[in-house]
Parts: C-alpha cells; sequence; structure tokens
C-alpha cells in the first residue's frame, strides 16, 4: 500500500490555506463589482447584462474543463458570486438615490420571536444592505404594521405568498388600509422539519404545535400521520418554543432546523412539505417610499377597485397588455363593508417613475373607481443567466 504525500494535518492545512485564499479574492472581486457600479453611473448602463452573464459563463466553464472541474459545478458557484455581485450593486445604486435612508442600524418588526421565518427573512434581508437590526418581535400581522405606523420601528417585514399554501389574506388586507409603501422584497427558501426537543419516535407523535400556514403547506405529510391533535400558534418561533418546555416524547413542532436549534429542538422528520421547492416572498414596509434608480430591475405594487360592470377588470389589464408591462401577480380581497365588492392587487415589472408606468397610471385611474400605489421596490430576485450545458 502506497504511503500518502501528506500527512491528514498537512492536508487539512492545505485546505484551510485556500479556503483563506479564496475568501479574500471573492471579496476583492466583490469590491471591483462596486467599481463597476460606479462606472455604470456614468454610462447610465443597467447592472445586468444578461449578454456578457452568458459570456462570461461560457468562458468559465471551458476554463474549469482544462482543471477537470464539472461543467454544472463550475456554474453553480458562479450563478451564487454574480447574484451577490447583482445585490451589491444594487445596494449601493438605492443607497445614492436615497442619502436620507441611509442607516447604520435599523429598527425592524416581525412575526414571532427570533428563529420564526419571518425573523430569518428579516435578517437575510438586511444582511444585504450592511445593516444591523433592532429586532422587534411581534404577535400579528397587525402589529408588526403598527409599529412602523407609530415610528417605534423603521421597518416592517411581512410574508405576502408561499408557492404552496398561496397568498396571505390577512397581510393583503392590512395593505389596503395602511399609510406604510412597500420598500423592498425577500423571497426565502422554507424549509419545514418536524421538531422535537428529546429523542422520539414519528409513531409516538400526536400533538403538533404549528402556525396555521406551515400546517397548510405540509397538510400532505400530516395527513400521512394519522389523528394528530393540531394547536395553533402565533408563529414557529412559540411553536417551537411550546415543544421546548413541554419536553414531552409525544409532542413535535414544524419549523426550520436552525431556528430549532435556538430553542434545544432537532429534527425527527425533514422535507415534509408538500412542494420540494417551498419558497415564501416576504415584503418590507416603511412609512416612507423609495426612489428606485433607473440602472436597476424594479416591481411597482398598486391596488385598485374597478366598476361592477362586466369587462371592467379586462379593460385594467388590457392597458398593461398594450403598454407592453409584466404582469407577475394578481390578487383579490373583498372591500371590508361593502358586499359583493372586490380590491385587485397587482404587481407589474416596471419601475414607478418610467414614462410607460405614468402612462399605465393615466390610464387605469380613468378607468378604474379607486387606485393607489403601495410601493416601488428593486427586484431582490436574481435569476440565474441560463446557459447550455454539455451532457
Amino acid at each position: 500500500m502506497t504511503e500518502p504525500q501528506y500527512s491528514l494535518d498537512d492536508i487539512r492545512q492545505n485546505v484551510t490555506r485556500i479556503d483563506n485564499e479564496l475568501l479574500k479574492l471573492l471579496a476583492e472581486r466583490r469590491q471591483l463589482s462596486l467599481e463597476v457600479a460606479k462606472s455604470k453611473i456614468q454610462t447610465a448602463k443597467p447592472v445586468r447584462d444578461q449578454e456578457r452573464e452568458q459570456d462570461l459563463l461560457l468562458r468559465l466553464i471551458e476554463v474549469g474543463k482544462s482543471h477537470q472541474l464539472d461543467a454544472q459545478y463550475v456554474t453553480q458557484i458562479f450563478h451564487t458570486i454574480i447574484e451577490d455581485s447583482v445585490l451589491f450593486q444594487q445596494a449601493y445604486l438605492q443607497k445614492l438615490a436615497n442619502p436620507d435612508s441611509l442607516q447604520p442600524v435599523a429598527r425592524v418588526s416581525f412575526l414571532g420571536a427570533k428563529g420564526s421565518y419571518s425573523n430569518l427573512a428579516s435578517r437575510s434581508y438586511f444582511s444585504k444592505k450592511q445593516t444591523k437590526l433592532v429586532e422587534m418581535s411581534c404577535s400579528t400581522f397587525r402589529d408588526v404594521v403598527s409599529l412602523v405606523e407609530t415610528g417605534q420601528a423603521d421597518y416592517g417585514v411581512l410574508p405576502i405568498e408561499n408557492t404552496s399554501s398561496g397568498s396571505i389574506n390577512e397581510v393583503y388586507d392590512l395593505l389596503q388600509h395602511t399609510s406604510l409603501s412597500i420598500v423592498g422584497e425577500i423571497t426565502l427558501p422554507i424549509e419545514h422539519c418536524l421538531l422535537t426537543a428529546v429523542d422520539t419516535r414519528l409513531e409516538d407523535i400526536d400533538t403538533l404545535y404549528s402556525h396555521p400556514q406551515p400546517h397548510q403547506q405540509c397538510s400532505e405529510y400530516l395527513h400521512t400521520m394519522g389523528n394528530i391533535t393540531q394547536e395553533y400558534c402565533s408563529s414557529t418561533a412559540e411553536a417551537m418554543m411550546k415543544v421546548a418546555e413541554l419536553k414531552l416524547p409525544n409532542v413535535a413542532a414544524i419549523g426550520n432546523a436552525s431556528s430549532g436549534e435556538l430553542y434545544g429542538l432537532t429534527p425527527l422528520k425533514s422535507g415534509i412539505a408538500n412542494q420540494q421547492e417551498n419558497f415564501t416572498r416576504f415584503i418590507v414596509v416603511a412609512r416612507k417610499p423609495v426612489d428606485v434608480t433607473s440602472l436597476i430591475p424594479a416591481k411597482t405594487t398598486l391596488i385598485m377597485s374597478t366598476a361592477q360592470q362586466a369587462g371592467s377588470l379586462v379593460e385594467c389589464l388590457l392597458v398593461l397588455r398594450n403598454l407592453n408591462i409584466n404582469m407577475t401577480k394578481l390578487e383579490s380581497r373583498p372591500v371590508i363593508g361593502n358586499p359583493w365588492e372586490e380590491m385587485f392587487y397587482v404587481d407589474v415589472e416596471v419601475n414607478l417613475k418610467s414614462e410607460v408606468m405614468q402612462q399605465a397610471l393615466e390610464e387605469l385611474t380613468r378607468l378604474t373607481r379607486f387606485i393607489k400605489v403601495l410601493g416601488c421596490y428593486p427586484i431582490e430576485n436574481v435569476k440565474p443567466t441560463e446557459v447550455e450545458i454539455e451532457g
């Protein structure tokens, strides 16, 4: 048997050295992307250049092959790097566009205690802004909004829709009556697990603590568990806290595995969501709207009430189609106090300040009984540039 050329300690030291060098190079690359953003201000070029990204990826795949690196591996790594670069440039440009909103520390309200999905979304969103958080836990969505409205919090983070359970109606209803503006969004992968405080078996679980949304998102798996007593909580964090307090072999909570660690819980069963690709989109609200530079992709959200006659909504949607405005969301909610009347929520991928959006608003104002812009904000979800990988 051939003796290894290096000892295990030597190998680990070399791996550590290379990892440190990689981190240094990634930091250097990120700073160069900032210089790119500065140059784009002078030339008025958009942050993303899909054609250049595609050429870059194809070149890197070829270079990777010469180092015996798989094309999919190279692509996956650089998709992440490109996403970080785009978001880093967007954050820089947004700071220039909104100098009054520069805050090294932000007070942020969210549903649940530390470890809730809303808390994870808050941390993820503001970490990209390089902003420290003062975290303000709330027991209801109404409280999240109220803290911002009264100035006790600078921002509120609210879940708006999930790929499995759909729209979160309570949040849409709150948006109908608040004076707050949507200033940002973030999409978070949701990884539901059954979490327990003690060693136990799946067949011993007869009581489950959960927020209603995760329960709905995991309904198919929970159905296979038979007759389970469901105890609803105000958040996933509260559900985890309850199970941690009980320390019983027959109870479990639905939550995120890393969040469960905060409460001393361990996963008994992972991947229990109805859909493997389970994501929740969160919105960020504030008292004042933000300006979105034309160099980055933007989304505008508005609400409108149409006339109570056939074809009224269709006429409004035709305005968007005729102006080639991409609508990404259409949601209807009843108008409280007005039976059979509905308010429509619309997300469009266009900057509020653009000529085409201003024209659309002018036409929609003539066609609707009521219309209000809820906010214009940067699109934070960076779609990967696709390249063909030879099999």
